[in-house]
């Protein structure tokens, strides 16, 4: 399950495709075993969705999390069957795993659900999974919509200020992104999008072929599916100039290196789309059913991060469970090349060292980050981590033994893991880890900046507040924690995610606020990159969590 709000909260932010996943799928009828009210069964399979299908899957087969199947059958060595399942877990076991989480890394729900809630999940969970219904390439399109017309961009941007030093800000709770100043920091716009937006993505400076004035479009991908297409150039009240969907449930987008194309990946339909950057038209859509590493079909294999390769004309796909990174050349769209590289299970996020030709990437439940060579289409190493490495957008810096480095948090413990990351330069710290930094919790993020001396963890994997209140700051020329930080206080209150500013003088944290609130109820704390102090606060935000520095993204600075 994976930090979020209860159903309650979001109706009137939902997006048309997400309210068409849950118009659509019918309670199964059952002879016997467990059941619930129609209204109790609606009311579980949309907090389902917004709650556990990222971890556990649709169709509750298991990735991160594990299966929520109601009995799973495993076939021993020696020929014998062994069942397992929520069926055998039962309804009060399953009620207490729900309110109070797993060492394993699954959050407590006892203060973000109601009693009622945990009950009827518990009973929901131990029937049959509905199975949503397919998107075709026709239903994207007539989910499009122009607010601004292409004619009708400007050349130039309207409101007079450092646009590249805006800061886009995720407003979880409310199916919004905010636009904030980040010299004056005020907050700009608020611009509806999908629900609980998981990746903002803008255009990129690339190798190959630039695209026209990179970072000032912006693309979100929300929980819904829907896509936005954001202009920084516009006023504040027209920033938001056309939308799409491409699918119900989803996580990740990019944009091609020449700026022509965006690519959006499905976790449900199990897809990716590919659409015309300009226009949002849908263009072309690609199951990404299979057979995974195991050899095994799987049919709900879900694209999880999607990146622009910086220096070739491709995609990296993450097929989360097929443990494949799909590397998808977009120069040619009607004789699409796709070279499908095995890896491991199951893939999420990640992130390119700095010379943009390596690919990093968790392998969460394998307890690896991947990297494959972007330049050769092939894998390149498996590095062994703690239990179930997350990086976020991840981190490279300098290091006096191991040369240049990278490094993750983990969901299933607090360590922090450091390998060499130069095959080139330092061929003998290549891949191979370099340190661990024991933290004292578990978290989601790590970040740093070329100009930094320190590196940023989070700790919201933590099962207490007070842990998952604070970040730890660790030296990159000894590797030891030189300061823990505690952000905020008070209930609700996480600490999340982290990005310098242009020039790497400041870090913002995310006060993220788990209550319901119809008013403004997070912050960005800022602190001086050198000093570690707190320098000030941007309020006036809505539950904000992953937040995306205009010139840093588009330039590719980790």
């Amino acid at each position: 399950m994976s930090l979020g709000i209860t159903h309650k909260k979001v109706r009137g932010a939902l997006g048309a495709g997400f309210a068409m996943i849950l118009s659509s799928v019918a309670m199964p009828a059952f002879a016997e075993g467990p059941t619930l009210s129609e209204e109790a069964f609606e009311a579980s399979k949309q907090l389902y969705f917004e709650r556990c299908a990222g971890c556990h899957g649709v169709l509750r087969k298991g990735a991160t999390g594990k299966s929520l199947e109601p009995i799973v059958k495993k076939k021993n060595a020696d020929g014998t069957i062994t069942e397992s399942g929520t069926l055998k877990l039962g309804q009060e076991r399953l009620e207490k795993i729900i309110s109070w989480g797993t060492e394993g890394g699954m959050n407590n729900f006892s203060d973000i659900m109601t009693e009622q809630e945990i009950k009827d999940m518990a009973t929901y969970i131990m029937m049959d999974p509905p199975k949503p219904p397919e998107m075709s390439l026709e239903q994207m399109r007539q989910t499009r919509k122009v607010y601004v017309e292409e004619a009708d961009y400007p050349t130039e941007p309207l409101h007079g200020r450092n646009w590249e030093n805006f800061f886009v800000v995720i407003e979880r709770d409310v199916g919004k992104v905010a636009v904030i100043d980040g010299d004056t920091k005020e907050v700009l716009a608020h611009i509806p999008t999908g629900y609980a937006v998981h990746v903002l993505k803008a255009s990129e400076h690339h190798k190959l072929e630039e695209p026209e004035n990179p970072g000032r479009f912006w693309y979100t991908m929300g929980r819904d599916g829907k896509m936005t297409k954001i202009d920084l150039w516009q006023t504040p009240d027209k920033m938001l100039v056309s939308e799409v969907s491409i699918g119900y449930d989803a996580r990740d987008v990019a944009v091609s290196g020449d700026g022509k194309y965006v690519i959006g990946g499905a976790y449900w339909p199990p897809h990716f789309a590919i659409v015309d950057a300009h226009t949002m038209e849908p263009l072309k859509v690609v199951s990404t059913r299979g057979v995974n590493v195991d050899g095994d079909y799987v049919e709900e294999s879900r694209v999880a991060a999607i990146y622009t390769t910086p220096n070739e004309p491709t995609w990296i796909v993450a097929v989360k469970e097929l443990g494949q990174l799909w590397q998808v050349d977009y120069s040619d769209l009607d004789n699409l090349r796709i070279d499908k590289i095995n890896s491991a299970k199951f893939l999420h996020d990640g992130f390119f060292d700095p010379t943009g030709r390596y690919f990093q990437i968790a392998a969460n439940a394998s307890n690896k980050m991947v990297v494959v060579d972007t330049k050769d289409h092939k894998l390149e190493a498996m590095i062994d981590t703690a239990p179930l490495p997350h990086p976020g957008p991840g981190a490279n810096w300098n290091d006096p033994n191991c040369g240049p480095v990278a490094g993750t948090t983990h969901l299933g413990e607090g360590t922090v893991t450091v390998w060499g990351n130069d095959p080139e330069g330092h061929p003998d710290s290549a891949w191979k880890t370099c340190y661990e930094v024991e933290t004292d919790g578990a978290g989601l993020f790590i970040r740093t900046h070329p100009n930094s001396d320190y590196i940023w963890a989070d700790q919201t994997k933590h099962p207490e507040l007070e842990v998952q209140q604070s970040v730890q700051v660790i030296s990159k020329e000894t590797g030891e924690i030189v300061k823990t930080i505690q952000v905020t206080e008070g209930d609700g209150n996480v600490a999340v995610h982290f990005e310098f500013n242009k020039d790497g003088t400041e870090v913002w944290v995310s006060k993220w606020n788990r209550a319901t609130s119809k008013e403004p109820n997070g912050e960005m704390v800022i602190y001086d990159a050198k000093t570690l102090e707190e320098i000030g606060r941007v309020k006036g935000l809505y539950a904000p969590t992953g937040k995306f520095n205009v010139y840093n993204r588009s330039n590719h600075v980790t």
